[in-house]
């Protein structure tokens, strides 16, 4: 089975920054045992500060500014409430 692109959006929330979600299904394997590949980044000014990925390779994990730490993933429901709340916490910050 091929990857399946199951939702794709990019929004943009100033001049110069987005969010862009990308999910796809693929066969269930040791580093996607959910069987899902994605990947749900903010970038600002073109540059990535927060994201939650799991790429080829690389099993669950979150970037936050320069750091990257395992992820927990247990829903997109969950990913995507957490990745807000990154977002959130990263504009009070900036601010």
């Amino acid at each position: 089975m091929r990857a399946e692109l199951v939702y794709r959006e990019r929004k943009y929330l100033s001049e110069d920054s987005f969010q862009e979600i990308k999910i796809w299904r693929v066969p269930e394997s040791t580093d996607k045992p959910h069987g899902l590949k994605y990947s749900f980044a903010f970038i600002v000014k073109n540059k990535r500060v927060v994201c939650y990925d799991n790429h080829e390779q690389k099993s669950d994990h979150r970037h936050y500014k320069d750091k990257e730490s395992p992820y927990q993933f247990q829903s997109l429901e969950k990913l995507w409430n957490d990745f807000s709340r990154d977002i959130e916490r990263f504009l009070k910050e900036e601010s």
